[in-house]
């Protein structure tokens, strides 16, 4: 029986002897190891949402629908008023 942490392991095939040298390199001027340094990139790229993701959020939200004619029309008033 072995203890789970909860973590899945991903393993990535077939990478280029110089994406990997690149990656190393990269690593160890962070001061870590190569698995510590991808972790990291994987955890930074997967918490930044995409811009479709941004979008879906967005539009689940209730409250008033502002059109772009709306915005414009609010940003030449205020610019008119200064």
């Amino acid at each position: 029986w072995r203890y789970y942490d909860g973590m899945t392991k991903v393993q990535v095939r077939d990478v280029s002897a110089e994406t990997h040298a690149v990656l190393k390199r990269r690593a160890a001027a962070a001061g870590q190891s190569l698995q510590e340094y991808l972790r990291a990139l994987l955890d930074e790229h997967a918490a930044t949402p995409t811009v479709a993701e941004v979008m879906e959020r967005v539009g689940h939200r209730s409250g008033s629908v502002v059109t772009a004619d709306d915005v414009v029309a609010s940003v030449r008033a205020d610019r008119a008023s200064h």
